[in-house]
């Protein structure tokens, strides 16, 4: 079944930012974006069992808790991720799940997508460490963390998502307006499993399906991206990633509520497919979705139908272009590219129309993506683009180290 996804703007913040574009469906507080087109970040120091998942050491009761007790034994292997996006002179602020005592985290992709440098919070100690992206996999919206010198860290208990069942009693935890402090507390049920939404994001015109969620009623707001939903043992079921309510905005957009009331929807990704992925990250098997190793940077920005023209992300411009002889071209129009940029080294600006990426044709922001992500900083491939003036150019560039894809 697919649910249709309602768009919201962000939260505010006491101080001045950016402004932001809106970003599609996810939970995560995140900006306008000149950044990269690519994939990858550095390699866990934690090994992960498939015999012994990742935060299972802790002492679970088989008792049913109550919302308040859930909170004091969930909060100590929970941490604050915040995000800065140095392209965009802003920060992006979500949760993340402590996995292993020296400070392996799970997280959305979207919380640290663009991030330039990453710093992490934990809620146990009260310390916050600077973070490596060890990998993600940006379709299914998965990202682990390694918090540098970190030790002994209270980690999260994570149950058997398979088990779950419509009706069961949940509650989600995190950094909910990307405050800080005490992760707030929002309890609810599971109203159904194996839901698909898709994923959208306005300002770059790109979306993403997202695949066998967890639906529950449990109010997610903004910034509890990357944050557990947990049952009523305290065992993390699910990582929090997107939510809606109704077909109306979400009541914290802007500080404006719904103008009608709307039924909420929050969605999950189940904690054995988030694992799951978190191992393969570990590993080291990068595949055509999971990436490994520091980001590849093309540096060039894309087209955009609305006042926000990005690079990774903004991917409005794209389709058939008309060149200077009136033959019409397909593929990505940029809006420029990055000063000292791999795209601009190679001459690439504002109005050329970027048709194959290492011999592969494009026609997306999105293809652009899928293609880069199997490459890593040093590596040399092909560009193909059409200049203003209707001439086609081929050359080779190498990528650059940049922000995480």
């Amino acid at each position: 079944m697919s649910e249709p996804f309602t768009q919201y703007p962000e939260p505010p913040y006491p101080e001045y930012q950016p402004p932001r574009r809106r970003r599609r469906h996810v939970l995560g507080l995140t900006a306008t974006a000149v950044v990269a087109l690519g994939a990858g970040a550095g390699i866990a120091t934690a090994a992960l069992s498939s015999s012994s998942p990742p935060g299972s050491a802790t002492a679970v009761s088989k008792t049913v808790l109550t919302t308040s007790q859930i909170a004091s034994r969930v909060d100590p292997g929970l941490v604050d991720v915040t995000s800065t996006l140095g392209y965009q002179q802003a920060t992006a602020k979500g949760t993340g799940i402590v996995l292993t005592p020296n400070g392996e985290v799970l997280t959305n992709n979207h919380v640290v997508q663009g991030a330039t440098s990453v710093s992490v919070t934990d809620i146990g100690n009260g310390k916050t460490y600077k973070a490596t992206v060890v990998g993600y996999d940006s379709g299914k919206d998965i990202a682990v963390l390694q918090l540098s010198g970190a030790s002994g860290l209270t980690t999260a208990s994570t149950g058997d998502s398979s088990a779950v069942q419509t009706g069961d009693g949940v509650v989600a935890l995190g950094n909910a307006g990307g405050v800080g402090g005490t992760p707030s507390v929002a309890a609810g049920t599971v109203t159904a499993l194996n839901q698909s939404i898709t994923a959208s994001d306005e300002g770059a015109g790109t979306s993403e399906n997202l695949t066998g969620l967890i639906e529950t009623n449990a109010n997610i707001q903004a910034g509890d991206s990357g944050g557990p939903l947990v049952n009523s043992y305290g065992q993390v079921i699910g990582v929090d990633t997107a939510a809606s309510s109704g077909y109306q905005l979400s009541p914290f957009g802007q500080g404006n509520s719904s103008s009608q009331p709307g039924t909420t929807q929050g969605f999950a990704i189940p904690v054995n497919t988030a694992l799951s992925i978190a191992r393969q990250i570990e590993a080291g098997q990068a595949s055509s979705t999971v990436h490994i190793g520091e980001t590849a940077f093309l540096g060039v920005q894309i087209q955009n139908s609305g006042s926000d023209s990005s690079g990774f992300g903004g991917f409005g411009g794209f389709g058939q272009f008309g060149s200077g002889d009136g033959q019409s071209v397909s593929g990505v129009a940029i809006a420029g590219a990055e000063s000292g940029s791999p795209a601009a080294n190679v001459g690439l600006t504002a109005g050329d129309v970027i048709t194959s990426v290492a011999g592969q044709p494009v026609s997306t922001g999105t293809s652009i993506q899928s293609v880069l992500g199997k490459y890593h900083p040093g590596d040399q491939i092909s560009i193909g683009w059409t200049d203003q003036d209707g001439q086609s150019h081929t050359t080779t560039v190498t990528l650059a180290t940049g922000p995480v894809g």
